[in-house]
């Protein structure tokens, strides 16, 4: 591989997936990757222990989560520029470093409130090493063998979250739930070693271009406005003044946001992007759907431990099934969307993900896990695997060439935007407020009323595909599955985005 100054210039000659330095570099970017997937599968299943070490409300639970996802779904587009711009590797190194050092600090936290500063720290880490771990592959790997290294780390990014609610339960079982985020130390270590020894430093090709700071800053401000105001709006009402200024504040923002983007040259977000109907209905039903799994999947591992009793490891085990199904059979889902198009999958998935959804209402606490929770994960995880892959090649392929960057990295983004809003008002809307989560006949009943407002908003999701989406010609659906969807099948669960100044794959290939 031909390199200048640390920066790969040679794009015809990589490394091959089978070579020692190609081993070692898509062993980089799996750990990478994965410490930050692991965090976002194993801090849901610590809530209860953190909860009562705390004493906390269920309102410092949802910063808990949401302060780490805010910042990430605000700055990630960010994290990618920045990469694209001074150095893969170098931001990548940068984003690991602080991500440790962030998780240290939550380890160490001894109240909510620093937990949760710590938290919204880590996710500025996770922001800068999530977009460089896919963008690596695709620089440093020769063309001919991108898909291979990219399915690897794809599929072992798949077998680290399986692994993620195991070892977090067992962690918080047999020591402290501190150990969740303790062992993002030894990780990242090896991550940096591994990095500056054997990852080649890669920059997007061309002049540099600028950043879009004002973007990043007035989108993280007005996420971060709305979802203060729809915490705080379960303990103050929604007439407060503080929560209707936060929330006026945050749409002002979000205007301003797209203000900017509009006037500036050199966007974080191109909205013209915006303009196929089919990525915009795409998109739409991404922040359906994933707006209802990340409200549910927040309340589910804390109902599992306060109202049925599980132990963390048990309740993280109990979810296992759904991480499975998916890796099963996505591949398959997304090979039959190739050959039929993505409407009838987009339109059965969501209503398959509300029969799930619907089915979490039969946890009482008074019967085993294989009558009532294990049915709601199997048709959970079997709607999950009709719908993602459908999902992600739709939203991948409708956006203009020049921009199939960004499309990846929009997807992604919803879906974690979506998350954070659902995780901000559904307890909320279902009555889990203050100290609802320690008493388990109060959170019993408000369970049931999230889960069934979680399933409406599925069973709608799947509705709107099916009244917004439309089948490409079939050898455009297959072409895009074929170059796409196969190679980030969980783009829009916890997929590194591609970044507008990086090709696919298959379009550097064949540029190539």
């Amino acid at each position: 591989m031909g390199k200048t100054s640390g920066m790969v210039t040679d794009t015809t000659q990589g490394l091959r997936y089978g070579s020692r330095v190609g081993r070692w570099v898509l062993t980089a970017t799996v750990l990478g990757s994965g410490i930050a997937a692991l965090d976002a599968t194993v801090v849901g299943i610590a809530l209860p222990a953190i909860g009562r070490d705390f004493h906390a409300s269920v309102a410092s639970m949802q910063w808990v989560v949401d302060g780490y996802t805010l910042p990430l779904a605000g700055l990630l587009l960010l994290g990618g520029a920045l990469g694209d711009i001074y150095g893969r590797r170098k931001v990548f190194v940068i984003g690991v470093v602080w991500f440790a050092l962030a998780s240290l600090a939550c380890g160490l936290a001894p109240n909510a409130v620093f937990l949760i500063a710590a938290r919204a720290l880590q996710g500025v880490g996770a922001a800068l090493l999530t977009p460089g771990s896919l963008a690596i592959l695709q620089a440093s790997f020769a063309p001919d063998d991108r898909s291979r290294a990219i399915g690897a780390w794809s599929g072992l990014g798949g077998v680290a979250t399986a692994i993620g609610p195991f070892l977090g339960g067992w962690l918080i079982s047999a020591v402290s739930w501190r150990l969740v985020f303790f062992i993002n130390l030894p990780l990242a270590a090896a991550v940096v070693a591994i990095s500056v020894r054997h990852v080649p430093e890669s920059r997007a090709p061309g002049p540099r271009q600028p950043l879009d700071p004002g973007g990043a800053i007035t989108i993280s401000l007005a996420l971060a406005g709305l979802t203060y105001g729809l915490i705080a709006a379960s303990a103050d009402g929604w007439t407060s003044p503080t929560v209707l200024t936060s929330l006026l504040a945050g749409v002002a923002l979000l205007v301003a946001f797209c203000v900017i983007e509009t006037r500036s040259s050199h966007p974080m977000l191109p909205l013209g992007v915006f303009k196929s109907r089919q990525f915009s209905a795409a998109n739409a039903v991404t922040f359906v759907v994933y707006g209802a799994l990340g409200g549910a999947l927040f309340l589910v591992p804390v109902v599992l431990q306060e109202v049925s009793g599980y132990s963390p490891l048990e309740a993280g085990v109990a979810l296992l099934p759904l991480t499975v199904i998916m890796l099963a059979f996505s591949a398959r889902s997304a090979a039959l969307s190739a050959r039929i198009g993505p409407r009838l999958q987009m339109t059965v998935g969501p209503l398959v993900i509300a029969v799930g959804m619907a089915l979490f209402a039969r946890v009482e606490g008074t019967g085993n896990y294989l009558t009532e929770v294990l049915p709601a994960v199997l048709v959970l995880g079997f709607g999950l695997a009709t719908n993602v892959a459908p999902l992600t090649a739709t939203a991948l392929s409708a956006a203009p060439a020049e921009h199939s960057g960004i499309a990846s990295a929009v997807n992604n983004d919803v879906a974690r935007t979506a998350s954070l809003i659902a995780v901000a008002v559904l307890p909320a809307l279902a009555g889990i407020t203050g100290d609802a989560y320690l008493h388990p006949a109060q959170l019993t009943q408000g369970f049931h009323t999230a889960v069934l407002i979680a399933a409406a908003a599925a069973a709608a999701a799947g509705l709107l595909a099916a009244a917004t989406i439309r089948n490409p010609p079939k050898r455009q659906a297959k072409d895009a599955v074929d170059n796409e969807a196969l190679e980030t099948l969980h783009c829009a669960l916890d997929a590194p985005p591609l970044r507008s100044g990086l090709d696919s794959p298959a379009q550097q290939a064949s540029k190539d």
